[in-house]
């Protein structure tokens, strides 16, 4: 007897992460899904997939060449909020962006 592999139901409910990326002046406001066992750890994870992409994919993006031209170490990643389910989570960061003007996100 083959045992099948449930997929997981995609949850639309689960806690979502709001983090800051700053290096001196330039901001960069993202958004995660709470994946590992604290914010911070999930935050974490998502900034050094900035990092990875930053390096294997030759994107122009703003945080990208920030990353690139920077290093890694110029970078301070910080909590803004946590906000349980995706549209809301979503809305909230567009109006962070909308608020803090950062530099680094794309308009």
């Amino acid at each position: 007897k083959v045992m099948q592999r449930k997929t997981r139901k995609k949850r639309s409910d689960r806690t979502h992460v709001i983090y800051m990326l700053r290096a001196g002046k330039l901001i960069y406001i993202g958004i995660t899904a709470k994946t590992c066992s604290t914010v911070l750890k999930s935050a974490k994870t998502r900034w050094m997939k900035h990092v990875y992409r930053s390096r294997s994919e030759n994107k122009n993006w703003p945080l990208y060449c920030a990353i690139r031209r920077l290093g890694v170490d110029a970078f301070e990643l910080s909590i803004i909020e946590t906000v349980r389910g995706k549209a809301l989570a979503h809305s909230r960061e567009r109006e962070l962006i909308r608020e803090r003007k950062p530099k680094l996100n794309l308009a």
